[in-house]
């Protein structure tokens, strides 16, 4: 991944060529999506992103692997770092440095990635431009930091019981979350009471996608993500996973969808119910700490989920960009 982001638009091709199957798939962050085959990921990914931030280069921050269902899977957390020059996706250039957020997993066969599943924060890429399509964020926005412990880059194998104990804290921690009727109307007390509190270190951090932000403990957790985003998807169903690894004191998980929901109450993200079924695009890095999850890094397919709410924030960004042009 490396060398994809220090190749340049001339030699892209053939770096995905030397790294990729002939038939590998690329699935990413709307409006980039699916496409398949090298020359469509230069085409649609690299290229462009090449000519906007001709300088990019790539500052993984996690860096982990394991083996889910019998696939090989690498997964990392991460920036692409580098100065706006050129339009990107329609959003206008800054002349100023920009850190795209990045978390991806790629299936590997035969030491070619098969399949990469990219969710790029492209809603923090407008905000760090200038322009917010969204109400305030109730989280801080921020660039998401590197492990507290400063080891998340794992390069050679790790304890396979810690690997697995780590697994097993996030999943029972995501099936307690599954188990909690959001229709009983606890609210606020309820979400603070619930097995969640079991898991969850007491100066835990949780890193959310641009629009969400960053919030602190489980107050803080509940009070700026978890309680709004229950209101407006009661009883969503979780799971669908492609990949659950543990690496030592990480572990992750994701899916494509990995969540399905009915807009059903709240105000998420300014948008009264709309009563639609949604999918989301998440993945989940954990890093446990003293047998409790201390962080939580969670790339999230934002805009998609609003253009499945009827709200379209390159519509907004074009009006608000553009306005005055014939």
């Amino acid at each position: 991944m490396r060398r994809l982001a220090e190749a340049s638009p001339q030699t892209i091709d053939g770096a995905l060529a030397d790294i990729y199957a002939p038939d590998a798939l690329w699935r990413g962050s709307h409006p980039l999506n699916e496409v398949r085959g090298p020359d469509a990921i230069a085409a649609t990914v690299w290229r462009p992103m090449m000519e906007s931030f001709p300088d990019i280069e790539r500052r993984d921050t996690i860096l982990m692997g394991g083996t889910y269902q019998g696939n090989a899977l690498v997964g990392a957390v991460g920036h692409l770092c580098g100065t706006f020059r050129r339009d990107w996706l329609t959003i206008p250039a800054t002349g100023r440095p920009v850190y795209l957020r990045y978390g991806e997993f790629h299936q590997v066969v035969d030491g070619r990635i098969t399949c990469s599943t990219v969710l790029f924060d492209i809603l923090d890429v407008m905000r760090q431009a200038g322009f917010w399509p969204l109400p305030p964020s109730l989280g801080t926005e921020e660039q998401w930091p590197c492990p507290i412990s400063a080891d998340g880059i794992l390069l050679c194998e790790q304890d396979a019981a810690e690997s697995a104990r780590a697994l097993e804290l996030t999943l029972a921690m995501q099936v307690s979350l599954g188990k909690y009727d959001d229709t009983q109307a606890k609210g606020r007390d309820g979400l603070l009471v619930m097995p969640q509190k079991e898991f969850w270190h007491p100066k835990m951090m949780w890193y959310g996608p641009a629009g969400i932000g960053t919030t602190r403990g489980l107050q803080g957790f509940v009070d700026y993500h978890q309680l709004p985003f229950r209101d407006a998807f009661p009883n969503r169903r979780g799971g669908n996973h492609y990949v659950r690894i543990g690496d030592g004191k990480y572990s992750a998980t994701g899916g494509w969808p990995s969540v399905y929901a009915r807009h059903a109450g709240g105000n998420f993200l300014g948008t009264s119910p709309t009563g639609r079924d949604v999918q989301m695009r998440v993945m989940d890095f954990y890093l446990a700490d003293e047998g409790l999850i201390r962080e939580n890094w969670v790339p999230l397919d934002i805009i998609h989920l609003l253009l499945q709410m009827d709200v379209d924030v390159f519509a907004r960004m074009q009006s608000f960009f553009r306005r005055g042009q014939l």
